[in-house]
């Protein structure tokens, strides 16, 4: 029979893999054959705010995002903004309504994103780093 001590133990143990595989890394993809630079998190996060629409060269870029409420969106916001999935659909509400921007392309899941970048090669979207592979480039790593 167990005691309480080791009940505890067990306890953590599954809470901290299950912290794990949520709070996974992230990473700012492109397709493999684009020229798209390597980005700082300045960058990244001047492109989703819509505070910047164009690449630190000059160049025009296509923004993928990940299904509104799902969880690798919500970490990438808060990790890359400081805010919230939801104040950055507010943001994106007021750029759309002023014709001030566009907001990214919502895309199904990490597939799909890996698919367009692959495809487009101005696009850039954010994925899962488990999901990464040679279709891809990674401009920018999220811890």
């Amino acid at each position: 029979m167990m005691n309480s001590i080791t009940l505890k133990r067990v306890f953590l143990v599954g809470v901290n893999a299950l912290l794990i595989q949520t709070c996974s890394a992230q990473v700012v993809v492109a397709g493999a054959k684009s020229t798209i630079p390597t980005l700082t998190k300045d960058q990244v996060a001047s492109l989703y705010v819509g505070s910047s629409f164009v690449l630190p060269n000059g160049a025009s870029v296509g923004l993928l995002d990940q299904p509104d409420g799902a969880d690798v969106r919500k970490q990438f916001y808060s990790k890359i903004t400081d805010k919230s999935a939801s104040q950055i659909k507010s943001t994106w509400s007021r750029l759309t309504f002023s014709g001030k921007g566009t907001p990214p392309k919502e895309l199904p899941n990490s597939a799909d994103i890996k698919k367009q970048v692959s495809s487009n090669l101005s696009d850039i979207g954010y994925i899962e780093k488990s999901a990464v592979d040679s279709s891809v480039k990674v401009l920018y790593t999220i811890e």
